[in-house]
């Protein structure tokens, strides 16, 4: 046993130990797994996490994403339409599993896009409103929520929904080999930076930054943002998403992503580093919870607070802004005629008073607050500190550094993954079988074929094992350089037992005849190498999966199973 399994060959096992260790297989998993979970709404809040595997929504067995997709869609809200009478007159609009709106103690509308912020609620669908409680009274008969309970493997839920629980769910993972677009259907982008001055390799990465965190926000799932770069040196952005359609992701790509803070129609200042150059965070003395109170008996308000620090510029603006402003007066306090309005892409995302203290005063610090709900205190914690950290985040980013214009954009079905999956298994069988057919008929030698097809099929075991472990995307392109580089070591294992079966040179011995094959493999890896790094580049990056998996499965050729094939070659081929 000893004299079979040379060190050559002891590396080769433990490379392919670990690889088997890292892509962990699991052929035989089935069902369905959670694969995201929405933390704002009620699935998230319920506890449940990713990577669970649902056995059983509402006693229904789940089997598969459709058993998965029915179950869901029987939480969705049916349309209505509300009438709400409010001190500034009466508004019609449909609502699905939201009012579209919230109030406070002195029952003051913030947070809708259908009414106008700071008028008060007086009626809802011609019952009267007067009191928070009575507005939650009359939210919870007119929206109806429904009772969920998941089992799954580990643990079960129960809690209350008034449409989407916010859970996705896929088929349960076979291994731990990440599957790219092609494989895992979805929609990829690649974007054109446009501006006057010089596209910087430091500008695409404040892109691909804010991009990150601008997204995330939006609630898309498996975002992938990298840099990329054409052979001309032209630099791009390119965007994967899964799971989203062609439309969706072009209209929030489109959009640069501009923050503004609005008092009536006059812009005050907005996000970034110009009108914002600091915002306090992960900073427990300027931002955090502020307070909680009970609304109702299953409804619990907790509300954030953090600073700001503006500009000289945006704080003169501000100043003169609010000096023409009126003062409200009330129990609550004394505020503004007008709120504080911000938006996102000219969408109001939160709407907050200002203090009469700041009438007129050009002052640079300057408080952000918001709300946050939950059906006990600790949901009500959890969402406030969600709403803050989004908020900070946007103040932060800002707008995106320079405007962006949609090169290419290609949408790929699930579908169409799973077809490819079975070609290229198929493809990448039916190579191996013939390659070991003509090896057979060359050298008429079942000894030399059997190593072959052993470090062959090694040889991408590896490969994969690498990719799971550095979390590649095996994509179209990826599959492509994993049946490059196995066909260079073919290549390369014909040169070896040449090497070694020669029957001239008579006084070379087996370590020289060794040698002298591995030169030529050496150069030829030298070569490939070289040929592959501008293909890094080509394309603006679409076709870096091919170059990259096929300079790492011929290193691992060369340096791994190369070495073992000699090996086992000289074993069995010696006299």
């Amino acid at each position: 046993m000893a004299k079979i399994f040379s060190p050559r060959i002891w590396i080769l096992i433990i490379f392919l130990f670990l690889s088997l260790l890292v892509i962990d297989p699991s052929p035989l998993n089935s069902g369905i797994e959670v694969k995201q979970v929405d933390p704002n709404l009620a699935g998230g809040i319920a506890g449940i996490s990713p990577g669970e595997k649902i056995l059983e929504i509402n006693n229904a067995e789940i089997k598969s994403l459709t058993d998965f997709k029915t179950e869901i869609d029987k939480f969705a809200a049916t349309p209505q339409e509300v009438t709400i009478k409010t001190s500034e007159g009466t508004s019609k609009y449909e609502i699905t599993s939201s009012i579209g709106f919230t109030v406070d103690n002195e029952m003051r509308i913030f947070a809708s896009d259908n009414l106008k912020e700071g008028s008060t609620l007086l009626e809802i669908n011609g019952q009267s409103v007067a009191s928070p409680e009575e507005f939650n009274k009359i939210i919870s008969k007119l929206i109806e929520k429904k009772k969920v309970e998941i089992v799954t493997e580990k643990n079960s839920y129960a809690f209350l929904t008034a449409g989407d629980p916010g859970i996705t769910a896929q088929q349960a993972k076979k291994s731990n080999i990440e599957k790219g677009l092609e494989l895992s259907g979805g929609t990829r982008v690649l974007l054109r930076p446009v501006s006057d001055e010089e596209i910087t390799l430091e500008t695409i990465n404040n892109i691909v930054d804010v991009m990150n965190k601008r997204l995330n926000i939006y609630g898309l799932a498996d975002i992938k943002i990298r840099p990329a770069r054409d052979l001309d040196g032209s630099r791009f952005v390119l965007v994967e998403v899964a799971g989203a359609t062609r439309e969706e992701v072009r209209d929030l790509l489109s959009k640069q992503g501009v923050f503004e803070a609005k008092i009536g129609e006059d812009t005050v200042f907005e996000g970034g580093k110009r009108d914002i150059p600091y915002v306090c965070r992960d900073d427990g003395s300027c931002a955090g919870i502020e307070s909680c109170q009970q609304l109702a008996q299953e409804q619990s308000q907790c509300t954030f607070r953090f600073a700001i620090t503006l500009s000289a510029a945006a704080a003169k603006k501000h100043a003169e802004i609010t000096d023409k402003l009126e003062i409200n007066f009330s129990s609550s306090g004394d505020y503004l005629s007008k709120p504080l309005d911000l938006y996102l892409d000219g969408n109001l995302v939160d709407s907050l008073f200002i203090s009469s203290s700041l009438k007129g005063e050009e002052t640079t610090q300057i408080a952000i607050s918001g709300p946050g709900y939950g059906t006990t205190e600790q949901d009500a914690v959890t969402d406030a500190l969600a709403n803050m950290n989004n908020l900070q985040t946007i103040l932060i980013t800002g707008s995106l550094p320079v405007k962006l214009e949609i090169e290419k954009i290609d949408t790929i079905s699930p579908i169409m993954g799973k077809e490819f999956i079975k070609n290229a298994f198929t493809a990448g069988i039916s190579a191996i079988l013939i390659v070991a057919l003509m090896v057979f008929i060359r050298y008429r030698q079942f000894k030399i074929v059997i190593p072959m097809i052993i470090t062959s099929i090694s040889e991408i075991v590896i490969i994969l094992g690498f990719a799971a472990l550095a979390r590649w995307n095996l994509d179209l392109a990826a599959i492509a350089g994993i049946i490059a580089a196995v066909g260079t070591g073919v290549d390369d294992q014909i040169v070896i037992t040449d090497e070694v079966l020669k029957r001239r040179d008579i006084n070379l011995n087996w370590k020289e005849k060794i040698k002298r094959a591995f030169f030529i493999i050496f150069s030829a890896y030298v070569t490939t190498v070289v040929a592959m790094f501008p293909l890094m580049f080509a394309g603006a990056g679409l076709i870096k999966g091919f170059a990259l998996t096929t300079i790492t499965g011929i290193t691992i050729g060369v340096f791994i199973t190369r070495p073992a094939f000699a090996s086992m070659i000289e074993k069995l081929v010696k006299k």
